[in-house]
């Protein structure tokens, strides 16, 4: 017999549920979403990995690195960075890029360790 997965009466915790819905009204819900649906494309979560294991790379490292053109792999940069999530310097001629924050580098870690133990475990 399959176990259902919802409740099978309508009730709730009234004090749990308006300390939650206060807390939500305090958050940047958009600015999450848009973090998460930058960080979702495959090419910039390889560009975030990277970065997480080289603090700095030029762009023409990370095109090596994702295989693509120097003008993919700015366009990716560039779209990491608007969003907040990298920021660049430049010495000369190149372009460095590196994450933001450790913020940015604990959420690349952790969605990574998350997705090897989901494998290890047969998720």
């Amino acid at each position: 017999m399959k176990e259902k997965d919802s409740c099978e009466i309508y009730c709730y915790d009234e004090p749990k549920v308006r300390k939650v819905q206060h807390a939500l009204e305090g958050q940047n819900i958009q600015g999450m979403i848009k973090m998460f649906k930058v960080l979702a494309d495959e090419t910039r979560m390889k560009i975030a990995f990277a970065l997480c294991e080289e603090d700095e790379l030029c762009v023409c490292d990370v095109a090596n690195i994702i295989g693509s053109s120097m003008a993919t792999a700015s366009h990716h940069l560039r779209t990491l960075k608007q969003l907040g999530l990298a920021k660049y310097r430049k010495e000369g001629k190149l372009v460095f890029y590196s994450l933001e924050d450790d913020h940015v580098r604990q959420l690349v870690q952790l969605a990574s360790t998350h997705s090897r133990e989901l494998i290890t475990n047969g998720k």
